[in-house]
């Protein structure tokens, strides 16, 4: 196996960065576009690329290491990817009851069926080099449709809960009072996914599909492939927002069928798994 300081003094990784400096700089355009018209998004945004790129940085080293471990570490790493990815996106849903537990079953549940299918089908090979990448791309969209969903959910029940508790007290089910807005935070979330599908090959022409056309690969099969890759996306993504959203119409409520008060909850990973684990 390279060893790690070979593998960073590599010409590639070299010519690299200066493409990096080169996306930095547009980055920074729009940082400072924000900082120009007051939009109050520096942070967000600047903190979001250079911890991205960091990030996938270090995912990149760790890869490197993981060919050399056996296969059943794949599956801890994707754990942990799924913990992880729930804890970012149930930030777009602070304050909605349960947001971090529900993201971790829906995550998990629609993923994993995924990843299960498509390796039992052939389509990811049982190696840690295809696994981990393949696997770790699943997780990412279907956290952004999990993000999507509770995000939606949480704006719609803030700007209806009037309506909603009026609906109640009128004898209405929950389930009933609250359908409407949890049918459109799945619509809402499954809008980007169903989009890209539509526009495949036409308008959208994915990166993986010019990569394996460039390295040889037979340009039919290459575009199959791509597709098979749309199909996982396009399942994780739904089976997970059709999960959150019925968990969330299940936890929006208590015992006693009122509407919960949605307020901010714990800011930190291990505050938040503490707070999961003792509920």
């Amino acid at each position: 196996m390279i060893a790690v300081p070979d593998r960073v003094t590599d010409p590639v990784v070299v010519r690299g960065l200066v493409q990096v400096a080169a996306a930095t700089a547009l980055a920074a355009v729009v940082v400072a576009v924000s900082s120009l018209r007051n939009l109050d998004l520096e942070r967000e945004l600047g903190g979001s690329f250079v911890r991205g790129f960091i990030q996938v940085l270090a995912m990149g080293v760790l890869i490197g290491a993981l060919f050399a471990v056996p296969l059943s570490y794949s599956a801890l790493l994707l754990a942990a990817m799924v913990c992880y990815a729930a804890w970012e996106s149930r930030k777009r849903g602070d304050g909605v009851p349960n947001a971090f537990r529900i993201s971790v079953v829906s995550l998990a549940l629609g993923s994993s069926v995924v990843i299960v299918t498509m390796v039992a089908a052939g389509a990811i090979e049982r190696t840690v080099r295809n696994l981990v990448p393949v696997g770790g791309m699943i997780i990412a969209n279907a956290m952004k449709t999990n993000s999507l969903t509770l995000d939606r959910f949480q704006g719609e029940v803030a700007s209806n809960r009037a309506e909603i508790e009026a609906v109640l007290a009128l004898g209405v089910p929950p389930e009933r009072a609250i359908s409407e807005f949890v049918t459109e935070s799945v619509r809402a979330s499954l809008i980007p996914v169903v989009d890209a599908m539509r526009t495949l090959g036409l308008v959208y022409i994915p990166g993986m599909m010019s990569g394996m056309i460039l390295g040889g690969a037979n340009p039919i099969y290459a575009a199959e492939y791509q597709f098979v890759i749309m199909g996982m996306i396009f399942a994780a993504g739904g089976l997970t927002s059709m999960t959150t959203s019925l968990l969330l119409a299940r936890s929006a409520f208590t015992d006693a069928a009122q509407l919960r008060a949605f307020e901010p909850t714990e800011t930190t990973l291990l505050g938040t798994l503490r707070a999961a684990v003792k509920r």
